[in-house]
């Protein structure tokens, strides 16, 4: 994408110590404005703090160059403060589409949110999550018995998703997963692959018994009665990466590690 010869820069930081340590740096190096003035925003942190960052600032449209300062960085860059405009101009872009998650409660709110990584659906208690599934308005499992089940975009198919042994999903496939947490019944169940405008609904039987709680990225729910997932249709974010490291690449690299 192009951005201006010297672009505005909007530096943000986590509050971990190296993080401001940087901010420091880089504000003196180059000026800071407000994210709404900027043609580029530069996050210092972890995946957490750009997922916070995307969350808040997602709707300016202004694309986001991380860098890792924090103990995860998947969606970061290296920190490495030197050359930054000549990284910004090098840059590639990876657009991203959130998931819309829309959740009941048991006492009959709605809640919306959006999420970058996934949403997820847990047990509250020692009691097993009971969920029915429904794939664009037809029931396709009629009963789930489980720790719970996510459904993870392609950029977060490698995060909580891979780590209930789901299937990581190339950027750009038009494609969410459908993943089981610590499946009970049906046990050889494993999950779907689905494509990325399927609505998902999970419903949460004997709720009062069995209570869920339902998250998207780190924005939890508490309750929940039934929950709908669907790729966003109007929003989008744009993440830049370095070329010799982008989002593609590590994504792909994820499959093959040993």
């Amino acid at each position: 994408m192009s951005l201006p010869a010297q672009p505005r820069i909007a530096f943000l930081a986590s509050p971990a110590p190296e993080a401001q340590a940087a901010l420091a740096k880089l504000t003196a190096a180059h000026g800071s404005i407000a994210p709404g003035d900027a043609d580029v925003i530069c996050a210092l942190g972890g995946d957490g703090f750009m997922l916070q960052t995307l969350h808040r600032h997602g709707p300016l449209g202004i694309p986001v160059f991380g860098m890792k300062l924090g103990t995860v960085g998947f969606l970061m860059n290296q920190h490495r403060p030197e050359s930054l405009i000549e990284r910004l101009h090098a840059a590639e872009a990876a657009v991203l589409r959130p998931l819309e998650m829309v959740a009941v409660t048991e006492s009959g709110a709605t809640v919306t949110s959006l999420a970058y990584n996934e949403v997820s659906l847990l047990r509250q208690t020692r009691q097993a999550a009971h969920l029915r599934v429904h794939l664009n308005g037809q029931v396709r499992l009629e009963e789930l018995v489980c720790d719970g089940a996510l459904v993870a975009t392609p950029a977060g198919s490698t995060a909580y998703n891979f780590s209930a042994h789901g299937p990581i999903l190339p950027l750009g496939s038009q494609v969410v997963a459908l993943t089981p947490i610590a499946a009970f019944r049906p046990r050889r169940w494993r999950g779907a692959i689905l494509r990325a405008d399927t609505v998902v609904k999970l419903e949460v039987l004997d709720g009062y018994k069995r209570p869920v709680s339902a998250t998207a990225d780190s924005h939890e729910v508490r309750d929940v009665a039934e929950v709908t997932v669907r790729e966003s249709k109007e929003r989008t974010v744009t993440l830049l990466f370095d070329r010799e490291h982008n989002l593609e690449e590590r994504i792909l690299n994820e499959q093959f590690l040993t």
